[in-house]
């Protein structure tokens, strides 16, 4: 089938990836001038199944009330008034119970630990290299609170057959020689040493450069206007530069993705996370971490990129704003620089701000709508990372009318639909209705 893929970042990339792979004729169109420019450009690093997490989690109404009065929050809401905002907030809060976390978790955990099986096979396919590493990520906690806070996450992990170690403060220094000199400052962690780490950005380019030595067609530096519909099905999609049309069409514009197709009747339940990175070079081998490792305190992770450190996290709910605030700079500088102080300068840094495309339960949307032809591959928060490769797999099978390797049912959009069939069943209306 001929295939249209909207966006080029790492799932988009992927996404194409796996099609080109099934036997499909896949074109890929995005308005940047290349891939994995905007929320797959300097993400944290990460791929971690195991801490493949919802923020959505018991307690954390309560946290994000004192958070509005910390100068290093994890995450900060910015005042304004906007219906979608406080619907998404809504519902976000509804998944904040313990029997709503456990299964929002578990199938993360799922879809984030097959999408790193999928990637192994596709780095011994390829050979990819993008500043990978095969060494975990070690969660550090900061206060005796946290470590036995994180019983909830382990229950999940024991569940789901993941690797997990409780380390002490010792351990951590043996797993992360780097945390030596702020051994005062840590109480102990939890390491799984099943994750991985690699540059999203380089990853996303190379693969583009197979894909398109496979046969898919780049369209580069082409604005997406609208998705046109006719007959109940998905027609065209409409660009600054005329329509274009397949058989069938994939939506993987992050958190773009609910503005191209609300005017069909499909209510994505995704709002934009604001997120921060810091990209610091090396400067002292013995300072700087061998991995990722997540500072709880600060909901930060530092990960080691070749030789670079790559230092992200944080949660600004501000809309579709880009624009740097210098106060979540000092956040992730304060971090880094307390946990792996001397390793490099966070002063010559490279700052950066991107959207996640955030769901209220934190499980990403990969599969079908109640338009036939028209498929997703969005909504996968601050893991589009962990979880693209695997994403992108159960897309290209369910395209190719094959069953996915996992459990996939309850990652669509249906999940949402559930006492809504008249949403579900809705006539659909063209484009310039």
């Amino acid at each position: 089938m001929k295939v249209i893929v909207l966006g080029a970042g790492v799932l988009g990339v992927t996404s194409a990836w796996y099609l080109a792979k099934a036997g499909h004729e896949v074109t890929v169109i995005d308005r940047q001038d290349g891939p994995a420019l905007e929320t797959s450009y300097a993400n944290a690093g990460e791929i971690s199944p195991g801490y493949s997490s919802p923020w959505a989690a018991p307690g954390i109404p309560l946290k994000a009330l004192k958070w509005m009065f910390q100068r290093h929050a994890p995450l900060v809401i910015q005042p304004r008034l906007d219906w979608q905002r406080l619907s998404w907030m809504a519902r976000m809060l509804a998944n904040c119970t313990t029997s709503a976390y456990a299964v929002n978790k578990s199938r993360m955990v799922r879809i984030a630990e097959y999408s790193r099986d999928c990637l192994g096979e596709l780095r011994a396919e390829t050979g990819i290299h993008y500043d990978e590493r095969t060494q975990g990520t070690l969660q550090v906690f900061r206060k005796q609170e946290q470590l036995d806070g994180a019983g909830k996450d382990i229950e999940v992990l024991k569940a789901d057959g993941v690797p997990f170690e409780v380390l002490d403060r010792a351990g951590c220094i043996a797993a992360e020689p780097g945390l030596a000199g702020a051994a005062e400052r840590i109480v102990g962690g939890l390491r799984l040493p099943g994750d991985e780490t690699g540059d999203c950005f380089k990853f996303t380019n190379r693969l583009a450069e197979m894909a398109a030595a496979a046969g898919v067609t780049f369209r580069w530096g082409v604005s997406i206007e609208a998705l046109e519909a006719e007959g109940g099905r998905i027609s065209a999609v409409r660009t600054d530069q005329g329509r274009m049309q397949a058989d069938r069409y994939v939506l993987a514009l992050g958190p773009h993705s609910p503005l191209l197709v609300r005017h069909l009747g499909i209510r994505l339940p995704i709002y934009p996370l604001k997120g921060y990175s810091l990209t610091i070079d090396i400067e002292d081998e013995s300072r700087a971490p061998v991995s990722t490792v997540m500072d709880e305190t600060y909901k930060v992770a530092i990960t080691r990129l070749g030789d670079r450190i790559r230092v992200g996290g944080l949660a600004e709910i501000a809309g579709y704003d880009l624009s740097l605030n210098p106060r979540r700079r000092a956040t992730l500088a304060k971090s880094v620089g307390e946990l792996f102080g001397g390793s490099g300068d966070p002063d010559k840094a490279l700052f950066w701000t991107g959207l996640r495309p955030m769901t209220p339960d934190g499980t990403p949307i990969v599969g079908a709508t109640p338009i036939p032809n028209l498929f997703l591959n969005t909504g996968h928060g601050t893991l589009g990372w962990t979880m693209s490769a695997g994403s992108s797999r159960v897309l290209a099978d369910l395209i190719s009318g094959r069953r996915p390797d996992i459990e996939a049912e309850d990652l669509g959009y249906a999940r949402y639909l559930r006492g809504r069939k008249a949403e579900a069943g809705r006539t659909l209306q063209p484009a310039n209705a």
